[in-house]
């Protein structure tokens, strides 16, 4: 992509996801995640009606009165967006890619964060990490983000979600809010999604187009697995090979769900053509 065209691009994602960031989602994303809890700030004279066990009696007895210590909410926080930039991303039938949505949502959280003030970061995977942009705060990194995230040619087009969940582990040592953005065309990703779900506040988003959901009946026809590249003829007229289609698609929702679910983690699922900004909405309402 030429640098004139990708700034371009790069603008464009910015208005929309500053707009829906500053008008809609900034104060839900405050109140839906709060800060890690109460520190320190000062110390003041004793007020009638103050805690007496908040009195700093270090502080009381060397100037010979009452003085009380003043805590205030911890805010900063740390978002931290973990992105799947396998081949199957590069799919949709709706006017834009899977990886096109998930650049405008993952720029939507970025600049709620940067309102409230937190660190961005981002973990791009495929069956490794492919890069790894560390935690920072301010409109240049998050604009580095939506750059990487517009123009960024991955290795490999396979897809481990375990291999991108164990090095979030092994670099982040406190508590953040991750975003795990993928299709979740994977599976054996149990044990490492539970580890992280424990430490971390963990959503799911499931990027996937309407007609991944089943194959229509419109005979033999070659299918292209974006991931491997292998070729396959499939012939649409069986309805025993539609509806073995449609019940593994469904087994693969139903195991992102209730993994997410069971851990303690939440679960989105939203479709190219219709509203992530709706969903994202409902969901920071629900844990308001």
């Amino acid at each position: 992509m030429e640098t004139k065209e990708l700034l371009k691009k790069v603008r464009k994602i910015e208005i929309k996801s500053r707009r829906l960031s500053d008008n809609i989602f900034g104060g839900e994303y405050h109140s839906t995640f709060k800060g890690r809890g109460m520190t320190f700030s000062e110390v003041r004279q004793y007020q009638y009606g103050d805690d007496i066990r908040n009195i700093d009696w270090n502080v009381t007895a060397r100037y010979n009165e009452p003085f009380v210590k003043v805590f205030e909410e911890e805010r900063e926080l740390t978002l931290m967006l973990m992105v799947d930039v396998s081949g199957s991303k590069h799919f949709g039938t709706q006017g834009q890619f899977k990886r096109d949505e998930i650049t405008e949502i993952a720029a939507t959280l970025s600049f709620s964060a940067m309102q409230n003030n937190d660190k961005v970061g981002i973990i791009l995977f495929s069956d490794q990490v492919e890069l790894y942009i560390p935690p920072k705060k301010g409109r240049s990194h998050v604009l580095r983000i939506i750059r990487e995230l517009l123009e960024f040619q991955p290795k490999s087009k396979k897809t481990k979600i375990s291999a991108a969940l164990e090095f979030l582990s092994g670099v982040l040592k406190k508590k953040a809010i991750v975003f795990l953005m993928s299709d979740f065309m994977d599976s054996d990703y149990e044990k490492t999604l539970r580890i992280v779900a424990k430490k971390h506040d963990l959503t799911g988003i499931r990027i996937y187009d309407r007609y991944e959901e089943s194959i229509p009946n419109i005979g033999l026809v070659p299918m292209i697995d974006n991931e491997t590249g292998a070729t396959k003829w499939i012939n649409t007229k069986s309805l025993g090979v539609r509806k073995a289609y449609e019940k593994n698609y469904q087994n693969q929702v139903v195991f992102f769900e209730n993994l997410f679910l069971k851990n303690g983690a939440g679960a989105l699922h939203c479709r190219l053509d219709e509203s992530y900004v709706k969903k994202l909405l409902n969901y920071f309402k629900s844990r308001g």
